[in-house]
């Protein structure tokens, strides 16, 4: 599994770069092995550093740490999602499984912004799902239904209050939830290396060749050493089924988006001056678009399947044309250049949109497939999977464990056909959308 390094990605532009970057070039010895420094692997990192102190841990990344979907995504941590299609009472029992784990996960990441006095642009500003489909309010309808049973403070709006909101008039119907914050991802995940404890080494720019058991020993190989342990974490969300963990249950999907450059003042008049706003698709694959606190647009309105290891520069800038044509739609105003940065990213989806949080084998464990929510979730599992790999449990482990399992995958090719015939059907459905 070898991953490129690129810097295309606005968020990881923000930051400063890293010195002092190793790579494996010997063999080791370790009594914990986590692969993968994204939010669950730098979690899981940080509880197994508090509760096996004296132990050797080691965590492995392919790319730079928090370099891959953790600093990429678009900076959302839910409390509720839309697109699961939930609507019987025992689909809102589901339903309320997953909105258990995302309190968690909502918890669990305030809880070490306030231990660690983080700065990653925190905003309690709730999110707005939109459409510009008046046809699309039933939908909209049901979801405010489910919401109001579960009792999340909502509001529906029209378009003239979307307009005053969101600087845009593209938007006809839409619902507005208090719950979920706002926050800038690189800079998050940056400070979850950034305070890494003194036992924890961390190797990057490190693949995971091949991995295998024998008796008690895991045994990986990387392209300049080996490391044998005595238990692994495998924490590589995407890159689950390359790696061979749960393949029949998961499967990875390429995501593109742009952001814009800094507005400049006169620009932000012509969009009314709004506050941050975070905006979500109604149809699944609308786009997600939100306005940051330093006032660039950043947008994400491509998903497909595609090879999760490197996307080429020619179809990055193929795949921006879409970028560019959702921002003019919604902001004619603004000129036709303004998208500074354009990248790729993968997420890991399984069939039912529940997670993947099980043991292996006795001394094998993984953490992933957040189907697009994981700052929260991808938090709260790995610290939580440390805690199960020590053989004890939690609260938190008992809610997380109450969730649907994953439910199981057809064989290649018809795997990727019905992807693929799902993704085309979606995006045809929402190609007023984009």
């Amino acid at each position: 599994m070898e991953v490129t390094n690129d810097n295309s990605c606005g968020w990881i532009k923000d930051l400063n770069p890293r010195t002092s970057i190793k790579s494996i070039s010997s063999n080791e010895e370790c009594d914990w092995l986590i692969i993968g420094a994204g939010y669950t692997g730098l979690s899981a990192a940080r509880k197994l550093s508090q509760l096996v102190s004296s132990q050797k841990i080691i965590i492995v990344d392919a790319q730079l740490a928090g370099e891959g979907a953790s600093g990429r995504n678009s900076g959302y941590l839910v409390d509720t999602t839309l697109n699961d299609g939930f609507t019987s009472n025992k689909e809102l029992q589901n339903y309320k499984k997953k909105t258990d784990i995302y309190s968690l996960g909502i918890d669990v990441v305030k809880k070490f912004i306030k231990e660690y006095q983080v700065d990653c642009d925190w905003n309690e500003s709730g999110k707005y799902f939109a459409s510009s489909k008046i046809e699309d309010k039933k939908i909209l309808d049901n979801f405010s239904y489910l919401l109001s049973k579960l009792g999340f403070e909502h509001s529906s709006l029209g378009n003239e209050e979307l307009s005053s909101r969101l600087g845009t008039n593209f938007y006809n119907i839409g619902l507005y939830t208090k719950g979920g914050i706002l926050l800038h991802p690189g800079k998050l995940v940056r400070s979850m290396i950034d305070v890494l404890p003194s036992n924890v080494l961390l190797y990057e720019n490190s693949s995971l060749i091949n991995w295998s058991k024998s008796k008690d020993i895991v045994l990986c190989n990387f392209k300049n050493g080996k490391i044998k342990t005595k238990k692994v974490i495998f924490a590589t969300n995407g890159f689950f089924k390359s790696l061979g963990i749960k393949p029949n249950f998961n499967f990875p999907i390429t995501l593109t988006a742009s952001m814009t450059r800094k507005l400049s003042n006169e620009e932000y008049m012509s969009i009314g001056k709004p506050k941050e706003w975070g905006v979500l698709p109604v149809r699944p694959m609308g786009a997600t678009i939100r306005l940051t606190r330093d006032k660039r647009i950043l947008i994400r309105n491509t998903a497909e399947l595609y090879n999760p290891f490197k996307m080429t520069k020619i179809n990055l800038e193929k795949r921006s044309i879409n970028q560019k044509i959702g921002i003019q739609k919604r902001f004619p105003q603004l000129p036709k250049d303004i998208i500074q940065s354009s990248w790729s990213g993968i997420v890991s989806r399984t069939r039912n949109s529940s997670q993947i949080f099980d043991k292996i084998d006795n001394n094998i464990f993984a953490a992933g497939s957040y189907n697009g929510s994981g700052i929260g979730v991808g938090t709260l599992f790995g610290e939580q999977i440390a805690i199960k790999a020590l053989g004890e449990s939690s609260l938190e482990i008992e809610t997380i464990e109450k969730r649907n399992e994953p439910t199981w995958l057809p064989p290649e090719p018809f795997l990727s056909l019905g992807i693929k015939s799902r993704l085309l059907y979606e995006r045809l459905r929402a190609r007023s959308e984009i």
